[in-house]
């Protein structure tokens, strides 16, 4: 039985996985290839990203996998056979617990150490592209379009840094069309924007309706880049990059450099323990809610749609905890109030599934 789990969790997870995968490589495929990164960038991000998508799909991919071995084994009467030589229904969930553990300790590895890691590294390697896009638009000698509307040209880059003879037109605006020329220009960056300081040139507007053409030479003129560059302003790490101790001893300077308060992060590390341990329970909840009402030849079909509910009620219960946590640091308890919820209905299903006569009438015998 052991084997069969491990065999469609491999086989289930590979499909959920590559439909998160597929659906998260479009969105990156038109931020990246069409703003002319190279496939490589594209590939990287995509495998950055894998961690996070795998977290989702180990859970679901290990409930279903429970669903399909017992329902197998239930139609093929595998399991009457089995409790007929005297195994109870939780002797018979060992195997599922054992998987389960073995599902929740990739999800602790992925939990606490790979999503972490490679959400940073993706951040980090997001500000690396938007420099790069800064770079591409300091191009010497070529007519740039970063953004419909407009264009962009630098004849020179001196080893300083300053730009000469600066081309920049702007016709995004239907009633207006303004182009900038100067002598010298640099760009000036603080933590929200960046600034192109143009030096000795002139302004052309152009009025579409009337035609007509109104100049004004300036000294100095400061235009912003920043929606050019598509530029993301620089910030400190996020609760999602942080390692599991670290978000359940939050320090003040933590709290500020993540713009989250104590209560948000400790609920945030309880929930990474929790995660774990919802690959042991949906392993679990799949099989005892197949394990009720026994060998039927219309299947079990109604036990599958039950299964279905209570892993969705299982997950209602944790965004409702965790809703809680986030409120007061001192209830990072309910944080696992999703575990303690599951565990419950698996006892109460394999407690069931052991007495099947438990909730049905008994008929009584009349004498004639």
């Amino acid at each position: 039985m052991m084997s069969q789990l491990l065999m469609l969790f491999g086989f289930f997870s590979l499909v959920l996985i590559l439909i998160y995968w597929i659906n998260r490589a479009v969105v990156l495929f038109d931020q990246l290839i069409a703003d002319g990164q190279s496939a490589g960038v594209f590939l990287e991000f995509t495998a950055l990203s894998l961690p996070a998508v795998m977290r989702l799909a180990l859970p679901l991919a290990a409930f279903a996998a429970a669903v399909y071995v017992t329902n197998r084994m239930s139609t093929e009467s595998e399991l009457t056979v089995v409790q007929a030589t005297g195994y109870s229904p939780f002797r018979l969930a060992r195997p599922v617990l054992y998987f389960g553990i073995i599902v929740g300790l990739m999800m602790s590895a992925l939990m606490h150490f790979l999503v972490p890691m490679s959400s940073a590294r993706l951040d980090a390697r997001q500000v690396e592209i938007t420099q790069n896009a800064t770079a591409r638009l300091l191009t010497e000698g070529q007519f740039l379009e970063p953004i419909n509307g407009v264009t962009f040209y630098i004849r020179e880059i001196t080893p300083a840094g300053e730009l000469l003879d600066i081309f920049l037109s702007d016709t995004r605006s239907a009633q207006d069309q303004i182009t900038y020329t100067a002598s010298k220009a640099f760009l000036v960056r603080d933590d929200t924007s960046t600034q192109l300081v143009m030096l000795d040139g002139m302004v052309q507007s152009l009025q579409v309706e009337t035609q007509r053409l109104f100049t004004t030479r300036f000294a100095d003129f400061a235009y912003n880049i920043t929606d050019l560059i598509g530029e993301t302003r620089v910030r400190g790490r996020r609760d999602s990059h942080l390692f599991t101790w670290e978000l359940l001893n939050p320090t003040p300077e933590l709290e500020a450099e993540t713009g989250r308060d104590a209560a948000t992060l400790i609920a945030r590390g309880h929930d990474r323990f929790s995660q774990s341990i919802l690959g042991i329970v949906a392993a679990l909840l799949g099989f005892s809610a197949l394990m009720v009402g026994g060998y039927s030849r219309f299947g079990v079909w109604k036990q599958i749609v039950g299964a279905i509910f209570l892993i969705i009620v299982v997950k209602a219960v944790e965004t409702s905890g965790l809703r809680i946590a986030r409120n007061d640091p001192q209830l990072w308890m309910v944080a696992y109030l999703q575990s303690a919820v599951g565990f419950v209905m698996i006892w109460f299903l394999l407690f069931w599934a052991s007495r099947p006569y438990l909730f049905k009438r008994r008929v009584k015998e009349v004498t004639v």
